[in-house]
């Protein structure tokens, strides 16, 4: 009773008073490890072995408990941590109710011997036994040697706190042993890569054996020579060992990774027609097709940025394939551990850019021209370095980012998001923040925080993100996301209303005097198209600080062009008309009348092409992505402007198509025509893309 009541002394002491009512977070009568707080998750398989042996042996599961409860409280003495003074109450409270039970089913005199014999029998009765059967059960071993493990450890508490004779020899030699074959039987997810599951069926499997050898071809790697001496005396390293540590990765990231590219591999090869010969050696079909879908988006990054890729092959057959397994490799490391900037995959891009460049230097034993050794990656030296060096500090901007929304209710302008910071890795002005990183790059540098100027004057810092578009609440989103439905509901209406205004017959709206008035709607497109730009404007204005001059260009240049032709169209159309005031006439004089065609019409073609080009593209994919990915300044200017000029004989071809339709008023092709026309224009928002 002296430990328990130390215990329970210390625990008052570090303390506070607390309300009865938090008391009941945990059940009293229910006490499992599943509910241990996350501050605390490291004594939960202390727990699990002492619920699991309770009815064996209570005692034992009162000292495992015990040291849950004493180790408890040394990760948090003052019980700061969620949940963890409930826990630790409710623990304690338990502790006292079995003590006294727990001691008259006690078999030894003491506990230290108590529990020696119990760990004594069941390292004979399971673990032994288990591993000397000739089909053992890994699941049930890999427990078993963690249940072993944990015993040990209370063991060693209990007998320090007893001042008790030494642990027995074979006891010491049976925890070595336990020691070792824990490490051997590690957790896996499908693949038991260790050398414990070597035997187990799915390890038998051609492909398998393929994708794992050819992962463990290392040869010409040059290792550090403080990597594991064991493992490099044994040979059981393969090439993602060797990135973990030359680039500082984690071990358990490492872990799962390569059974990520295992499975990949295995699955490219053995679903290859004709199939490999040897079946068991990894074919370079399989690796060309896992790389090519793997560094899609990164080619195409480095295309956009107009950078050559970081992808380089040797020269020799067998390099080239250890060369792209190590890409594949370093990728899949650098997403595996990227945690919550995988959702920025330009930036992922970037990092993996650098990092293959190093690795190309690590490969051809490249020299530093300072140290004149062998050149190192800039992030390495241990197993987390990558993290910390590298995520950390990407992650911290995000996080930073995040708080600024409070909760979502702060203005989007005020704060940037996963797509808002990703787009900084959209421009080549990304490689100004170096590598390694500067501490002091755009990217770094928080939005709107205050930096001391050199006069003592509070300044504002540049904006790290909202390039392209800041969402701004506004009741005009209405229409500026559905002003596609709204274009077509509003020239239709106008349409419908002009043949009703006349009341005449549908045959009848083939006819010139109709038709005319029917091109009206032409006048309003051009007024809901200016609608349209000044929204454009309007809605993204709180990101004017991070536009370049092109974008603020191109915007009003949009602007001017909608108000000439709201403009120009009206006054062509006035000037058309006979039925206007005099007054009018004499404001529009200035317009030339001669022609056989209308002025109005010849702009209402002109104002068409460009909606008519677009739907051409929109139904001819194929060339819209070759002009896309055209590097012509004419391309590229007309791209910019995001509007569709023709050459001059569509020009004139659509010229002579409004002659047609207007002379011959009796040919109904010509008017069908005519209605297509007007169909495209109506429509020409839901047929082409969003510039």
């Amino acid at each position: 009773m002296s430990h328990l009541k130390a215990a329970q002394k210390a625990f008052d002491l570090a303390r506070r008073p607390s309300r009865s009512s938090a008391l009941t977070t945990f059940s009293t009568e229910v006490f499992d490890h599943d509910v241990v707080p996350s501050s605390l998750a490291s004594i939960s398989p202390i727990l699990r072995v002492a619920n699991e042996i309770e009815r064996e042996r209570p005692r034992v599961a009162y000292l495992c408990r015990f040291y849950a409860f004493e180790k408890a409280h040394r990760l948090d003495q003052s019980s700061n941590g969620r949940g963890v003074r409930q826990f630790k109450t409710l623990l304690l409270q338990r502790l006292e109710r079995e003590n006294a039970s727990s001691l008259a089913s006690r078999h030894k005199k003491t506990d230290a011997r108590e529990i020696q014999a119990y760990y004594q029998q069941y390292y004979e009765r399971y673990v032994r036994t288990l591993d000397q059967g000739e089909r053992a059960d890994r699941a049930q071993l890999g427990k078993a040697y963690q249940t072993a493990g944990v015993l040990f450890e209370v063991l060693c508490a209990v007998n320090k706190s007893e001042k008790d004779e030494e642990v027995a020899p074979e006891i010491i030699a049976a925890a070595r042993d336990v020691q070792e074959k824990t490490e051997i039987y590690v957790p896996f997810n499908i693949l038991p890569l260790d050398s414990a599951g070597a035997s187990q069926p799915i390890m038998q499997l051609e492909e398998i054996k393929a994708a794992v050898s050819a992962l463990c071809s290392t040869h010409g790697l040059n290792w550090p020579s403080s990597f594991e001496q064991q493992r490099l005396r044994t040979g059981n390293l393969d090439m993602l060992d060797w990135l973990r540590a030359m680039f500082g990765f984690q071990k358990d990231n490492v872990r799962n990774q390569r059974e990520h590219l295992i499975l990949l591999l295995a699955n490219n090869h053995i679903r290859l027609h004709p199939k490999p010969e040897p079946l068991n050696k990894l074919d370079d079909r399989a690796v060309n097709t896992v790389m090519t879908n793997l560094f899609k988006n990164y080619k195409t990054w480095c295309k956009f940025l107009g950078r050559k890729h970081s992808l380089r092959l040797p020269q020799g057959q067998p390099e080239i394939q250890q060369r792209k397994l190590l890409y594949m490799g370093l990728y899949l490391l650098i997403w595996g551990e990227a945690a919550n900037v995988r959702f920025m995959p330009e930036c992922i891009c970037y990092i993996f850019h650098n990092m293959a460049y190093e690795l190309n230097g690590l490969l051809a034993g490249n020299v530093s021209v300072v140290t004149g050794q062998n050149i190192e990656p800039s992030y390495g030296g241990h197993d987390e370095s990558f993290l910390h060096k590298v995520i950390t500090p990407i992650y911290r901007v995000i996080e930073k980012e995040a708080r600024k929304s409070k909760n979502g209710t702060a203005p989007h302008s005020s704060w940037s998001n996963y797509d808002d910071l990703n787009e900084y890795f959209w421009s080549p002005d990304c490689f100004s923040l170096g590598w390694p990183m500067r501490d002091d790059g755009e990217f770094f540098k928080a939005t709107f925080d205050s930096a001391q100027g050199r006069m003592g004057v509070l300044k504002k810092s540049r904006r790290t993100g909202k390039s392209n578009f800041v969402e701004t609440r506004s009741f005009w989103h209405i229409f500026r996301s559905f002003d596609r439905v709204w274009t077509f509901y509003l020239l239709g209406l106008q349409a419908m209303v002009i043949l009703a205004w006349k009341e005449i017959s549908l045959v009848d709206a083939f006819q010139k005097d109709i038709l005319y008035n029917l091109s009206s709607i032409f006048i309003t497109a051009a007024i809901l198209r200016l609608l349209q730009s000044i929204l454009d404007m309007a809605l993204n204005f709180p990101g004017f600080h991070r536009w370049r001059f092109t974008d603020a260009l191109r915007s009003f240049l949009k602007i001017i062009g909608s108000l000439f032709w709201v403009i120009l169209l009206p006054l062509l159309y006035a000037h058309s008309v006979q039925s206007i005031p005099d007054s009018i006439k004499k404001l529009i004089s200035f317009i030339p009348t001669k022609g056989s065609i209308p002025l109005y019409i010849l702009a209402v073609a002109l104002y068409l092409l460009p909606n008519l080009l677009a739907a051409v593209f929109f139904l001819f994919p194929m060339l819209r992505r070759w002009i896309e990915n055209s590097d012509w300044h004419i391309v590229r200017f007309l791209l910019w402007w995001s509007q569709v000029l023709v050459l001059s004989y569509f020009i004139s071809l659509h010229i002579e198509l409004f002659q047609f339709i207007l002379l011959h008023r009796n040919d109904y092709v010509y008017k069908v025509c005519f209605i297509v026309l007007t169909f495209f224009v109506i429509t020409n928002d839901i047929l082409s893309p969003r510039g």
